[in-house]
């Protein structure tokens, strides 16, 4: 007989090696609130399954990358998580933190197991401790949310991973089928709408799975990644097909225009030509997602870099809050920062300020000036206020010729100062937002010629030096 559980595991995974957890002390009759007819229940499931608890843990290859997996049997009592349950679980961490392997968990449950009562719930504080034991570590943890992840379940191993991924039509939700409020939407309990949330990252059909899991993997656990001081990503500096010319703007009003200009090279162009692979994180994991907003993990050079890219649009408390965790994780996992920098500024309607756009933008600038990885920054377009300079790095800014910092439009600069739009260029000029500009004053090291992969530099002619690497850390 072959469970569920390890039919999906044999997907995903080549050579997987089965891990037992340590015994513990010898179960009580109906466990431990002496449940009338437990034992028999647990006899039937295991008849039934074929497994002797609800979750099968062990170690395997994921596309060539050696990976601890833990799968639930939701056919085992509803996959449901008891004591048993637990040191599973604490044993495959454990054996992740010893052996330097990235997890992945593979989730269908309906919660606690009622038989155990309070025994069963405490364990999902027990998870939580081995889950922030190996994300100290260092380590990357991956979720997949299967039909049904409910409960402590989805509230614990599923969204408290660091990547989330999700199977279509699958319930998520904190609460279980039966316990909901009478006449509630049932798509709202969906993984379909956990990702229009920003809770979990992307949703993948079931027989993309295996190439999905071991892309990510490679990403965040393979021979690129895991240095403890890693070097700074490269900037950006040639883009394939028509470009600017790489001729810096005459004046301010001629750099508002180019930066504003249809086009200009966006976010996208830079990361397809930029990243060999990449695969994006979605969501702030408490409001929802920013579509003007890009973030994930690529590789170049044979090499894993995290990104933050900006589209052009104004930006969202959710995109800052996305932007925020993407730099933190890379943090975690020792993978250098790329920024790409692209807005007229933050987005600052009555629902952008109810959502808490000062605090998401706070949480932006306190992740990059707390940043344990380096980052490197590129503006591409428009750098409108503080909703540009918070994605931007202290002393490795660069600018492309497309590009504008301002500390305001020169527009809205204008309006301030109670000036008629005739009056906007002169503004333009008195701001000195040119890219060559931010150069000069010290805010930007360079700016680049994506055109011809160089650096020029104020009053001098042609290129200055190549920039086919990056500075070392501490220049």
């Amino acid at each position: 007989m072959t469970s569920t559980a390890r039919t999906l595991l044999a997907q995903v995974a080549s050579d997987f090696t089965e891990l037992h957890a340590p015994e513990g002390r010898p179960a009580a009759a109906d466990g431990p609130l002496g449940w009338p007819g437990y034992d028999e229940m647990r006899k039937k499931a295991q008849q039934r399954t074929g497994e002797p608890e609800s979750v099968v843990c062990g170690t395997g290859r994921v596309g060539g990358i050696e990976a601890v997996l833990l799968c639930f049997e939701f056919g085992y009592l509803g996959g449901s998580l008891g004591e048993r349950t637990g040191d599973h679980i604490e044993a495959a961490h454990v054996r992740a933190r010893e052996g330097r392997l990235p997890l992945v968990t593979l989730v269908a449950t309906g919660g606690s197991r009622m038989q155990e009562g309070m025994r069963a719930l405490v364990q999902l504080q027990r998870v939580a401790r081995q889950t922030a034991l190996t994300r100290a570590a260092g380590l990357p943890q991956l979720a997949v949310v299967r039909d049904p992840t409910t409960g402590g379940g989805w509230a614990t191993l599923a969204a408290g991973a660091d990547v989330v991924l999700a199977l279509p039509g699958a319930q998520a939700a904190f609460a279980g089928s039966r316990v909901r409020p009478r006449g509630a939407d049932p798509a709202a309990y969906t993984v379909e709408a956990q990702h229009a949330a920003g809770h979990l990252d992307r949703i993948v059909p079931e027989a993309e799975l295996p190439t999905t899991l071991a892309r990510w993997l490679a990403l965040l656990a393979g021979p690129g990644t895991g240095r403890a001081r890693p070097t700074p990503a490269p900037v950006p500096y040639a883009l394939p097909g028509p470009t600017a010319c790489g001729r810096l703007p005459d004046s301010g009003t001629e750099a508002v225009a180019r930066a504003r200009a249809a086009g200009r090279p966006r976010a996208a162009a830079y990361l397809d030509a930029y990243f060999a692979d990449r695969e994006e994180i979605s969501g702030d994991r408490c409001s929802g997602a920013d579509e003007g907003v890009l973030c994930g993990f690529g590789l170049h050079d044979g090499r894993t870099v995290a990104y933050a890219a900006q589209c052009g649009t104004p930006t969202r408390p959710a995109g800052y809050r996305t932007v925020a965790r993407l730099i933190r994780m890379a943090g975690r996992l020792h993978i250098p920062v790329l920024t790409l920098i692209d807005t007229p500024g933050a987005a600052n309607g009555p629902e952008d300020e109810r959502s808490g756009a000062g605090p998401a933008i706070a949480e932006v600038f306190a992740a990059v000036a707390e940043a344990t990885v380096p980052v490197t920054s590129l503006l591409i377009g428009e750098g409108g206020s503080g909703g540009a300079l918070a994605m931007a790095a202290p002393g490795r800014l660069w600018v492309s010729p497309d590009s504008y910092f301002s500390v305001i439009a020169p527009e809205l600069a204008a309006a301030i100062l109670k000036r008629d739009s005739e009056q906007v260029p002169r503004t333009a000029e008195e701001l000195r937002l040119r890219p060559q500009d931010a150069v000069e004053l010290g805010v930007a090291r360079g700016v680049v010629d994506t055109a011809h992969g160089a650096v020029r530099t104020p009053g001098v002619k042609g290129t200055v030096r190549g920039v086919t690497g990056m500075p070392a850390d501490g220049e």
